[in-house]
């Protein structure tokens, strides 16, 4: 009986084209790699793109959705009052149930920050001031809540939007926190970057503290990722070099890239050499004791090896810098030995881009296709990304060239909210669609800054 219901899967699979459907339970999808295992993509779009399912409006910001068993679920926020963790239907788009609290304040480029995490019958968020809530998604009540900013000695926001010039030691972040939580085994881990922390470790039924890091230098707008490393996973945190503009008086440092024993919080090894002032991208796992790093603002992408020394303790050396290749929002994609990455920044555009592992850059889009500070996945050998602006593509990732099978507008310009502050808006565009994306049983969700909508994209 058994073989024969195992057979009856099998053909079933086979005569949906080997479909296969997956959640999306955390930033940058379920191996935190920006990376679906879903089959069945769609290879050409109709003339007037891919058919959008549903819209749903959400206030301004930058937050991605994360996806498990048919919900979606997204941290919200409106500067008015705080942030709203919202849970909707994947079919319809309709809102199932939310939970708010109250976390006033705005910042330069307002709004949400980051992408929540879902495990067992609970959603992690971190909110922009600092807010991290462990919800059961049964209940939609609170199991514990901490706050991973002013917990550890950091000031509170001021509710300016700005906070440029020099700030002094402890200052609250200038674009905020941005955290997208992780979890590993038993722990939820979350960087504070707090005066008396820098990554933490909560247990994740219970809240507890499980162990913490000193402050490991300067503000970052990285989330921690996992590299093996002999095997081993090592927690990797990467941070900033000093911003030159919004803190002036304080010592211009270079940034750190730090591996930490995810269990304990033992610092194994550190880069200390890492120059880019507003890290966003996490580290990504290169394979063979290599974690790439990418920035953006003009001072590109660093290759480390990591090895174990005859004393045990581990080394990082560099390999190789590149100015001619980063990525200033997101992690870059690795496939079949290449990485792709955005690299637009305030003042280079170099489009989408293509690097191979020793670090030659074999090519770039420029501005013809423009892509700046988008979102890239890919799934069943293609890349789904969006430009930052206004456009969907479906591109296939070649190191021979730029290679565009689809494109669609799909994203909407305006609603960023910094239409009333010069420098935001002119730095930043009129556009702004920078959230990340995610991927579910064949439905791409994507959002600008007015709506969240969910397009077919397979068979």
């Amino acid at each position: 009986m058994k073989a024969k219901a195992a057979l009856t899967a099998v053909v079933v699979m086979v005569a949906a084209g080997s479909r296969v459907a997956a959640d999306w339970p955390q930033y940058l999808g379920p191996a935190r790699n920006s990376t679906s295992p879903e089959r069945g993509l769609l290879r050409s779009w109709p003339e007037k793109g891919p058919d959008v399912l549903w819209t749903v409006a959400v206030g301004i910001g930058y937050g991605g959705p994360v996806v498990k068993d048919g919900k979606v679920y997204l941290l919200d926020r409106d500067d008015k009052v705080g942030d709203n963790l919202r849970c909707l239907d994947l079919s319809s788009g309709k809102e199932l149930w939310n939970f708010a609290y109250d976390a006033p304040g705005r910042v330069m480029f307002p709004g949400s920050r980051s992408v929540p995490i879902l495990e067992g019958h609970h959603v992690y968020s971190c909110g922009p001031y600092g807010d991290l809530y462990c919800l059961d998604t049964d209940t939609h009540k609170p199991v514990w809540n901490k706050n991973v900013w002013t917990d550890f000695g950091g000031r509170r926001a001021g509710g300016s939007s700005g906070g440029l010039g020099s700030r002094g030691a402890g200052s609250f972040p200038i674009w905020a926190i941005t955290q997208c939580p992780l979890v590993y085994g038993d722990l939820l881990i979350v960087a504070s970057q707090a005066p008396e922390a820098g990554v933490v470790a909560y247990d994740k039924l219970t809240g507890d503290l499980k162990w913490k890091t000193a402050n490991l230098g300067n503000e970052s707008y990285a989330s921690p990722s996992v590299v093996k490393i002999d095997g081993r996973d090592h927690v990797v945190m990467v941070i900033s070099s000093t911003n030159p503009i919004g803190n002036r008086g304080l010592p211009q440092t270079l940034g750190n890239v730090v591996g930490i024993e995810p269990r304990t919080g033992e610092i194994l090894w550190k880069y200390d050499k890492w120059q880019c002032h507003i890290s966003v991208p996490s580290a990504v796992d290169a394979g063979d004791n290599q974690v790439l790093v990418a920035g953006g603002y003009e001072l590109g992408a660093t290759m480390l090896k990591v090895a174990k020394m005859a004393d045990g303790s581990y080394a990082a050396t560099e390999l190789f810098t590149t100015v001619e290749f980063g990525d200033q929002t997101k992690p870059p994609i690795l496939y079949n030995g290449h990485f792709y990455a955005q690299y637009g920044t305030n003042a280079r555009r170099d489009g989408l881009a293509c690097m191979s592992m020793d670090g030659r850059v074999l090519w770039k889009t420029g501005r013809s296709p423009d892509f700046n500070k988008g979102s890239m996945i890919l799934v069943d050998g293609l890349l789904l990304a969006t430009d930052g602006r206004r456009t969907l593509y479906l591109l296939e990732p070649d190191p021979s060239g730029f290679k565009a099978l689809a494109s669609a507008e799909v994203l909407g310009e305006g609603g960023t909210g910094s239409e009333n502050d010069p420098l935001a808006s002119r730095v930043g565009g009129s556009t702004q669609n920078w959230a990340p994306l995610a991927l579910s049983d064949g439905k791409l969700l994507i959002r600008d800054q007015r709506r969240l909508m969910c397009i077919k994209v397979v068979q």
